[in-house]
Parts: C-alpha cells; sequence; structure tokens
C-alpha cells in the first residue's frame, strides 16, 4: 500500500522484484487486497481506485501541485534554441512553459488561448492561434478547423500536457481535446511530454498515443519501476527537475 500510494500502480512482476516472493504468492496477496476497498485489481496487478476520471476544470489543475509544474515548464523551456518552430497544446503544465520562454525569434502555433495571451506579451515571440470551437472549461480550441489549420504547419518541437500516462501510453479525458494532440504529434520533429508525477498511473477514456511517440517526458518524480521500463523500452528520454528526485 505505501508503494501504491507513491506509485498510484503497481505490477505482479514489479511485486515479485520489490518484495523478492514467487509469482504465485504475488498473485495470491492481489485478490486478498483486491478485496478491500483500498485497491482495484487490474490485468496483471493494482491500482488505486479513482484514477481514470479527470474532473478539475483548467484553472483549479493550474493551481494543483503548482510548484513542481513550475520547474518542469522551466526545464522544456529552456530546451528552446533561437529561432525556432513550436506547437503548443492547451495545458497548465505547457502554460508554464510559456511563461518561461526566453528564446529570441521563436514562432508558436497553439490551440491554447491562454497559452497565446501570455506569449502575445513576449516581443520576441510570433503566435498562430488555430481556430476552432472553445471548450470553455478547458481552454482549448478543437474542431474541423483547427486540424484543417494545424495541418498546415510542421515544427521543431512539440510540448504536450499529459493527463494520463501508463505503460500502454499516453490518455485524457475528452475525446476532441485527443484528436487535436494526436494531430500535433505527427506535426513535430521531436515531442516533449510535460508532466507531473500525478498523471502517472493514470489511464483516461481516450488514448492519443503509444509511449514510443514520445521523445522526452519531463517530470518532477522517478516514474515506478515498470513505468520506466516501459519508457525505456520506447526509447523515451526522461528528464527529472531539480529537487523531484525520490
Amino acid at each position: 500500500m505505501s508503494y501504491l500510494n507513491q506509485h498510484q500502480r503497481v505490477t505482479l512482476q514489479t511485486i515479485c522484484e520489490l518484495y523478492d516472493v514467487s509469482r504465485d504468492t504475488a498473485r495470491r496477496d492481489v485478490v486478498k487486497l483486491a478485496q478491500t476497498t483500498q485497491v482495484v485489481r487490474t490485468r496483471g496487478g493494482l491500482m488505486l481506485p479513482g484514477l481514470s476520471k479527470e474532473v478539475y476544470g483548467y484553472k483549479e489543475r493550474l493551481h494543483r501541485e503548482s510548484s513542481g509544474k513550475l520547474e518542469i515548464g522551466r526545464t522544456a523551456a529552456a530546451l528552446v534554441s533561437d529561432g525556432e518552430f513550436l506547437i503548443l497544446d492547451a495545458s497548465t503544465t505547457v502554460q508554464f512553459a510559456a511563461e518561461s520562454l526566453t528564446a529570441r525569434n521563436v514562432t508558436v502555433v497553439t490551440n491554447a488561448i491562454d497559452a497565446a495571451s501570455i506569449l502575445s506579451e513576449k516581443e520576441n515571440v510570433t503566435v498562430h492561434v488555430l481556430g476552432g470551437k472553445l471548450n470553455q472549461q478547458h481552454r482549448f480550441l478543437y474542431g474541423a478547423s483547427t486540424l484543417e489549420k494545424l495541418a498546415e504547419y510542421h515544427v521543431d518541437k512539440l510540448f504536450l500536457g499529459a493527463c494520463g500516462i501508463t505503460e500502454d501510453g499516453l490518455s485524457y479525458p475528452h475525446e476532441e481535446d485527443g484528436v487535436v494532440k494526436r494531430a500535433m504529434i505527427r506535426h513535430a520533429d521531436q515531442v516533449v511530454v510535460l508532466a507531473d508525477h500525478t498523471k502517472f498511473g493514470k489511464r483516461l477514456f481516450h488514448k492519443i498515443s503509444d509511449l514510443d511517440a514520445m521523445d522526452i517526458l519531463i517530470t518532477d518524480r522517478e516514474p515506478s519501476v515498470e513505468l520506466q521500463r516501459a519508457l525505456d523500452e520506447a526509447g523515451v528520454e526522461v528528464m527529472v527537475v531539480e529537487g523531484g528526485r525520490s
């Protein structure tokens, strides 16, 4: 339970490795734990309940775990070189990257109205706002016109926020947002995912990609053993921000 409280999910293989028990013993213990109300049994392990829903609005998410998100955003912004072309999605963590951006002569394409507003105050940034229908609660633009305009661009880097990261890939609560994010991935040479540790182990309604769609993951805490293993197999570079190592 201590491991689950920190990492949200655990597999049978990890239980065997951490506690030096056989797979049969681990399976029996998983069954016993799943009979309580504390955990949910999954295919091959356990997870904490209540991980599959995203209920917070954009403004509330902006202030949750804000210190970690700020450091993640600063680290991401430092990866941008002068003259680069970027796509920024509508994510609270990516918003911190927009605030921290100091590179000169940068061109940004975004469907995030808050990021566009922040970047409009920076003299050395040219902003292209994707059109479309506005999701007022979560502050992103989406729809056919968004995808049509996005198809005209190709960029050096995509900064992508994440709502859920598991061994199976990246997932989001809203399909209309996920469709746009999937298209963004196709139009970027490098995909940089910005996600604090609370996104680890979450599996949400709409999966947009496998882990191998990512090039870099910037986070504030080291992933669990099984997630790190999956990231390594997918060739994803994991950057843990200063002060975030456990």
